[in-house]
Order: C-alpha cells, then structure tokens, then sequence
C-alpha cells in the first residue's frame, strides 16, 4: 500500500525579489540573484519545490575591520585594507551577494563621509560582477548621509540598501525608488513590528518586489530560538497571504556569531570547547543552517569556510529525498 503524505494548502506566496541588474537591464553586473516565490514552508519538498534556493552573502567593510576576530582578519590578509580586492576575494570564494558595510569612521579615526562611501561603492562595483548590498553604519542621521549619494552614484544597478528602519525609512526607501534599488528593512525580532515596517516601506510607494525583510536574530546559543519562532510565523502569516509579510528574509548572520564569547575567545577556555578557529566555524555554520531552516532566503557570512559548509548544507537540503 503506498504512502500519501498530508499536504498543507497554502493561500500565499513570498515575493520573489531581484538583485542587481545586468547590462540588459541598465547596469553592470555579470548576475542577477533572485529570492523568494516560496509557496510551502522550507524544503517541504513534497508540497512543493523550492523555486529559489536560498543564497550566500560575504560581509566586507570599506575599511580595515580593526573590531574583526583576528582569525577573520587572518584568514582574508591583506585584502582587508582595499574593498575592492575584498569584494573579488568575496567572489572568488563563492559568494552570491557582497555586503559592503560602511563604518562610522575611517581609518584615522575621522568621520566617514559620502565621498568615501561612494569610492568604496564603486570600488567594489568594479571588482566584482555579483550583486551587492551596501548597510550605513547603523546611526540613522549617518545612514541617511551616507546612502543617498551611494544611491545616486550607483543608479541603475539595483543594489540594496539598509539598514531601512522606522527612524529613516522614508529618506532610504525615496532614494532606492529614486535610482531603481532595492531595501532592507529590519525591526527588532517582533513579528508585528515586521509586518508594521513594510507596511510604511510599501506605504513610500516603493514596490513590494524591492523590499527585502531582516527580522535580526540571535546567535547560536544566544537568543536563536527566538529568532527561529519569528521567522517562522512571519513565513507562516505569508503563506496564509498576508501580504505585508510576503518580503524574502535576509539575516546577518557573521555579525552576530562572530560577536559571541564562544567565537571571540582563544585562550583561558574549557578544553571540551574545542580549537578556537573550529569552534567559531561551526557556531557560524550551524547559526546559519538553522536559521535557513526556518526561512531565511539570504545569509550574510564572514568566514569563507562557512560559506563552504553552508552552501553544502543547502545543496543538501534542496534534493528530494527518495522515499522507500
């Protein structure tokens, strides 16, 4: 007697979301990425397939990442100092995406300033054909600054900004509708405040299939649970079809497992912890493929090795199982 699976039937669908632009489409790049179009929750495969598998961003930052683990700062050398070889380096690892993360200030301590982020922009533009996203340093006055002559200056290559959040929304979502980009709009792991966000993103007149959702997360060991149980229900509010919580979900992954006591300390450690660089390895691999199991589209790495593991997780999941 052969086995019928329970099938769910689902109302909704995520968004599926475009980055970057070729020559085709008015820009430069050698790829586009494209996210989204669930209709079933992750790798329920015999509901449906998954249309986009979810994909892999390296973090790089405009300048020297003096606050960086040194085994991050090891393992990348001397391409820290220039992000237009971090971004290549980025590609040549496998990445999909680049995030260029622009710090409050430069390397002498100065404030950072619009030239600089827009030479920083365009270095990595022209190293690398993927995709990218460029992220403000996270104070909303600088974001604003910052992101605007990044829009500008890089119009027609449909990147993503962020961070879009209930402070500077308006300014950052004008300037994507402006210049043909995208958004990431993040709130503070609520699944209401999520949904309250793209509603004001959406409200800007920016269309949905240009918004990208972070709904943040805590690290493995460090609040994941929580994020988990978000990611979860606004994927399940989606799939019911409420439509403000249709968004791909993108979550930064390196910035909180590489912030952990478990990733940050080498020494004067419990022997059942394990090599440090193992250690930091698997807490970002692990953070990463849980939360890509609740519904993440896009997961922005630092390490290289765990983008390796990572992506072979996700090969991994992707393949229907064979059932006896």
């Amino acid at each position: 007697m052969a086995l019928e699976l329970p099938k769910d039937k689902w109302s909704g669908k995520v968004q599926e979301v475009t980055l970057g632009a070729t020559a085709q489409n008015g820009g430069t790049r050698t790829k586009t990425v494209t996210v989204g179009g669930e209709t079933t929750m992750p790798f329920i495969h015999f509901e449906a397939a998954t249309p986009n598998v979810p994909v892999i961003a390296l973090e790089i930052k405009d300048t020297y990442p003096e606050d960086w683990s040194p085994l991050l700062q090891e393992k990348w050398g001397d391409v820290l100092n220039e992000p237009g070889k971090w971004a290549k380096a980025a590609e040549e690892a496998g990445a999909d995406l680049i995030v260029l993360s622009l710090n409050l200030t430069d390397s002498q301590g100065n404030p950072n300033t619009p030239d600089a982020a827009v030479a920083a922009t365009k270095a990595v533009l022209q190293s690398t054909g993927l995709p990218i996203l460029v992220y403000g340093p996270g104070q909303a006055d600088l974001d604003n600054d910052l992101l605007v002559p990044v829009a500008n200056a890089s119009q027609g290559e449909r990147i993503a900004l962020g961070i879009c959040e209930d402070k500077n929304y308006r300014t950052i979502a004008a300037t994507a509708m402006a210049n043909g980009h995208l958004v990431v709009g993040r709130a503070p792991m609520d699944v209401n405040l999520s949904k309250q966000l793209n509603i004001l993103i959406k409200d800007t007149g920016l269309p949905f299939d240009r918004i990208l959702m972070d709904p943040t997360t805590g690290a493995l060991g460090y609040g994941i649970e929580y994020g988990f149980s978000v990611m979860e229900r606004l994927r399940l509010a989606a799939l019911r079809g409420d439509a403000m919580t249709q968004s791909p979900m993108i979550v930064s992954v390196g910035f909180e497992t590489w912030k952990t006591k478990e990733a940050k300390v080498g020494e004067d450690v419990p022997v059942s912890w394990g090599a440090w660089e193992e250690r930091s390895i698997t807490w970002e691999t692990v953070t990463a493929i849980t939360l890509i199991e609740a519904g993440a589209d896009i997961v922005v790495l630092r390490h290289p090795e765990s983008l390796r593991r990572v992506r072979a997780a996700i090969n991994n999941l992707v393949k229907e199982p064979q059932l006896a």
